[in-house]
């Protein structure tokens, strides 16, 4: 029989660690346990760009607009995530300028890598689903050029398809269309 061993230090919280300052560095907290994050290959970095400057561009003057990695997501009190891309809503009143993370995205994006698939697949795929306003959650594999695409059908139900083949990205909740060229462009 497995015993669970707790630390002998207190779990940190997503409000104390929003204060802390890792310098250049980027971290996450993983239920209270802060996880130092490396930075990603340049394919990964590539398409995450691309995602989000042709999401910028199609959602300009729609009171929506994709954040990469450096805007945090605070998905519960003791966990807070720097997804590849997500898209915020009603967030473009200056007085919200200065934050460090929100907590109501309606779409996310996490790019696949070797080390980081196993966490966002699961640990971030359920928080990410337990947090209401999230329409969409995309896996992007980039060593294969294939999405995995989750939208919410109820409050509590979600479909979930992998598509085998190169398909462009319908995000209902926003109304636009991602094509498929545009997440994977090498130019």
């Amino acid at each position: 029989m497995a015993t669970q061993i707790t630390p002998d230090y207190p779990l940190l919280t997503a409000d104390r660690f929003l204060e802390m300052d890792f310098g250049e560095d980027k971290a996450e907290l993983d239920n209270g346990v802060v996880r130092m994050m490396a930075g990603g290959s340049a394919r990964h970095s590539e398409v995450a760009i691309n995602i989000i400057s042709t999401l910028r561009l199609l959602l300009r003057g729609s009171g929506c607009k994709p954040h990469g990695s450096d805007m945090a997501l605070r998905t519960h009190d003791l966990s807070v995530r720097l997804p590849d891309v997500a898209v915020f809503c009603g967030k473009n009143d200056p007085a919200l300028d200065s934050s460090k993370a929100f907590t109501d995205p309606r779409i996310l994006f996490e790019v696949l890598s070797g080390s980081t698939a196993r966490t966002d697949l699961t640990v971030k795929l359920e928080e990410y689903r337990a947090l209401p306003s999230v329409d969409t959650i995309v896996f992007v594999d980039i060593a294969v050029e294939r999405l995995r695409v989750l939208q919410r059908t109820g409050p509590r139900a979600w479909s979930d398809v992998a598509h085998d083949s190169p398909v462009d990205l319908p995000l209902p909740a926003l109304s636009l269309t991602l094509p498929h060229a545009e997440i994977f462009a090498r130019d």
